[in-house]
């Protein structure tokens, strides 16, 4: 005799409600599916972070790992890795601070400026399909929902 509890069903199971009405969970599904898109449409060996901290390095050149990682949202150890790959790329240049020679000030090298250049071109483009289905007034407005919601549960994370 077989399992008589076990079902066969042609498709798997969604989430179950509590899931998908989780905030959580559908941020998750969000950053997923960007990931996997912004390695097709963008660049699939510069990791969202490394392009982040690129971004940084070129709007404020020479300033320490400690106040770029939290200009890009990242905590100081992840800031010292993607810095030291960035390097090891020959995209950025980390000098020794003359006044404190345990900061490392970062610097965009010329193939740096060049793949940040190519990089932005590709992911500004993403951006346009990501939102593609709402108009410029509704972007406007998701992006500062989305802003706010970012500021509002990063502000949580002191209380705990």
């Amino acid at each position: 005799m077989g399992d008589e509890t076990a079902t066969t069903t042609s498709t798997p199971p969604g989430p179950p409600p509590a899931l998908t009405a989780a905030p959580g969970y559908q941020v998750r599904r969000l950053y997923q599916a960007y990931l996997a898109v912004w390695i097709r449409a963008v660049d699939p060996t510069l990791t969202g972070p490394q392009f982040a901290v690129l971004q940084a390095v070129e709007a404020a050149p020479g300033h320490d790992q400690r106040s770029m990682a939290s200009a890009v949202a990242l905590d100081t150890s992840t800031m010292a890795d993607v810095a030291r790959r960035l390097e090891t790329r020959g995209l950025i240049v980390r000098r020794t601070a003359a006044d404190d020679g345990r900061r490392k000030l970062l610097y965009l090298t010329e193939e740096g400026k060049q793949t940040l250049h190519d990089a932005n071109l590709r992911a500004r483009r993403l951006d346009e399909r990501l939102l593609a289905p709402f108009g410029p007034e509704r972007r406007e407005e998701i992006m500062h929902l989305l802003t706010s919601l970012a500021d509002h549960w990063e502000g949580l994370t002191e209380d705990f």
